[in-house]
């Protein structure tokens, strides 16, 4: 059997141009779409569902390594913060 590590993210992210929940949702749906082609990770909002600014949204990805899986991380953590309309509150990887 075959040995493999997780990393999972948990961020909490402010989008200050969300005026309405279909606005808040557009714009997670576009940065779930590009991160989920991009990096191959599963991505999902699992918190602040009704808040129009606020979501907290889990990362997880399945590496062969630890090294691997939180580089990974590191990579998504950085284009996430690199995109215009979205501000990362606040961030935490954990390695399984």
């Amino acid at each position: 059997m075959m040995a493999f590590r997780v990393a999972v993210c948990l961020l909490e992210i402010h989008i200050p141009a969300a005026g309405s929940l279909k606005k808040k949702r557009q714009v997670i749906q576009s940065l779930v779409k590009r991160l989920r082609n991009r990096f191959n990770i599963s991505m999902a909002e699992v918190g602040c569902e009704d808040l129009w600014q606020r979501s907290e949204l889990a990362v997880a990805a399945i590496c062969r390594n630890s090294g691997g899986a939180g580089r990974v991380m590191e990579q998504v953590l950085s284009f996430i913060e690199r995109e215009s309309n979205i501000d990362v509150i606040s961030s935490k990887i954990e390695l399984y």
